[in-house]
């Protein structure tokens, strides 16, 4: 996306870039408090990537060597995977990283997806920002703020962040004030780090675009933070209706094979996903995270369809 330089996104005009101006007129920046939807062209553009935990079933979570010999798949088997389907970019989900990362491994994987012709669309953190003042809280933070380097090293230019859930004892007030608190406090450092951050619709205190709403107008207006739309994570009575809510501060958008209307499980519309993506202007990436049981036999066929949706 293109987003004018020196101005908030409430300021940025669209106008001129349509056509490709990079002089396009810009007005005064003013200070805000609150989130808004990132500067688009007015038109929608999308490319494909896979997220890593499509392979959840198969990725050894946390690896040491001796259990990246004789896992199943390896990050580097995820990796080729992607480069064999001609995909766009690739999601290493970092649940799969080892239990120690090293820049060298960093660079390892920097090199074979960009050698095999890859982007790095993002990534993601387990994050949980609900939790109270303390060392937790501060463990948090700080492995938020780690994950964002990680992720400025491999050129990911945005990375998936949860909001939590309600601590016990505590109301759903006071953890999403912490959370928005968290989430200001580690922008600051994804925005030196050139990181955007993406909040992720997931359950917990983003289980519905109300509660969404509140945590996004309270993060300051940012050029580096939107959201995750996740396709298959509202469990409402209309998942459609609620993701089309969202889809204008989408940076980042992931889609299921299946969705939720309450605890009714069925498959995902992926066309009107897509759809809903467009509506909104949406220029990204679409990344599949493929959540059933056969992903070697599966994913192609989600892959060709999307392909399909997006051209």
């Amino acid at each position: 996306m293109t987003i004018a330089p020196l101005t908030s996104r409430r300021n940025f005009l669209a106008g001129g870039l349509a056509a490709g101006i990079a002089s396009a007129t810009v007005s005064q920046p003013t200070v805000s408090s609150a989130a808004n939807p990132p500067g688009r062209n007015g038109k929608s553009h999308m490319k494909l990537s896979l997220a890593g935990y499509s392979f959840n079933r198969l990725l050894p979570k946390r690896p040491t060597p001796e259990q990246e010999k004789s896992a199943k798949m390896t990050m580097d088997g995820f990796i080729r995977f992607c480069a064999d389907q001609d995909l766009d970019g690739i999601e290493p989900t970092t649940y799969y990283f080892p239990k120690t990362v090293t820049h060298e491994y960093l660079m390892h994987m920097k090199e074979l997806s960009f050698r095999l012709g890859l982007d790095i669309s993002g990534t993601a953190i387990g994050n949980d920002f609900c939790v109270a003042e303390g060392p937790g809280r501060e463990k948090q933070l700080a492995d938020a703020r780690q994950w964002i380097d990680h992720a400025a090293v491999l050129g990911a230019p945005a990375i998936r962040i949860f909001a939590g859930r309600v601590p016990k004892g505590d109301t759903e007030a006071v953890a999403i004030e912490r959370c928005i608190d968290g989430i200001n406090q580690v922008l600051e450092h994804a925005e030196k780090r050139g990181v955007f951050l993406a909040l992720e619709n997931h359950g917990g205190i983003t289980a519905t675009p109300a509660q969404m709403m509140r945590i996004i107008k309270g993060v300051r207006d940012s050029r580096f933070f939107g959201v995750n739309l996740d396709g298959g994570n509202f469990r409402t009575d209309d998942p459609y209706r609620d993701m089309a809510v969202i889809a204008p501060y989408a940076v980042n958008a992931q889609v299921k094979a299946s969705i939720f209307r309450g605890e009714k499980k069925e498959p995902a519309d992926l066309e009107r996903v897509i759809k809903i993506l467009r509506d909104a202007d949406y220029r990204g990436y679409v990344v599949l995270e493929y959540e059933e049981s056969d992903p070697l036999g599966e994913i192609p066929g989600y892959l060709k369809q999307l392909r399909q949706l997006i051209s």
